[in-house]
């Protein structure tokens, strides 16, 4: 089976957009994310959508308003909007779709860059100034960084 997926390289990880807003009425957008061990991203919240992970491959270590659920394979999870929430991929390798219909779609695009390759991107921690620009973009889409990722 061949893919039409857009690829991009997101922070320190790989996205493929399987399905586009643009391209459904309801808005919805489903997104794989593939990472490295100790992926994380900042603690946050999203004030105009939900998000749903279904994990596809690894473990995963999720914080939702303060509760740490760790999750595997097969596992899903849901991030009702207005929680505060964060996760950490804690085995070597880790897939997983993300569900959404509102503006991280929007988010991810305008924080990320065309994939050069099929892997991940050069795993370096974020300098200030990256860090500053993702909580810039964020917030212009609705989505408050709060804090440093969970451990």
């Amino acid at each position: 089976m061949t893919s039409n997926a857009e690829s991009l390289w997101f922070m320190t990880a790989h996205l493929l957009v399987h399905l586009k807003q643009a391209d459904n009425a309801d808005g919805m957008s489903i997104i794989e994310h593939r990472m490295a061990k100790d992926f994380a991203p900042p603690l946050h919240v999203h004030h105009k959508e939900s998000e749903t992970f279904f994990i596809l491959e690894g473990r995963v270590r999720f914080q939702r308003d303060g509760e740490v659920i760790e999750t595997a394979t097969g596992d899903t999870i849901h991030m009702p909007k207005g929680c505060v929430h964060s996760f950490r991929v804690l085995s070597d390798n880790c897939r997983f779709l993300t569900i959404t219909n509102g503006a991280f779609e929007t988010m991810v695009r305008a924080a990320a860059r065309p994939a050069a390759t099929d892997g991940l991107p050069e795993q370096l921690p974020p300098t200030p100034e990256q860090q500053q620009t993702l909580a810039q973009i964020c917030s212009a889409h609705a989505i408050d960084l709060l804090g440093p990722p969970i451990a």
